[in-house]
């Protein structure tokens, strides 16, 4: 029984996960597209490495990294990948 009521409390943290509720509507969104399987894939694998990309640029800001070059690289990384979701 308390198995369950775990279960119910994650599922409305879920609910109130902003981001969670956004990638579900992405993954949806793009499950509707008429493409053949090998761009879906593909597309859902640039979105993964943008997602990456963010986590990297978070960890690099909390550590104190103030690399110009590193946060340029990072940043155009970004820029690339952002792009390529949007092809």
């Amino acid at each position: 029984m308390k198995g369950l009521e775990n279960r119910r409390k994650e599922l409305q943290m879920l609910k109130q996960f902003r981001t969670y509720q956004l990638s579900l509507q992405f993954y949806q969104s793009c499950d509707r597209l008429r493409l053949p399987r090998h761009l879906k894939d593909q597309l859902r694998y640039f979105f993964i490495a943008f997602g990456s990309l963010r986590e990297c640029q978070a960890i690099l800001s909390l550590s104190g990294q103030t690399s110009e070059a590193l946060l340029d690289q990072a940043d155009h990384l970004g820029a690339s990948l952002y792009r390529l979701t949007r092809s």
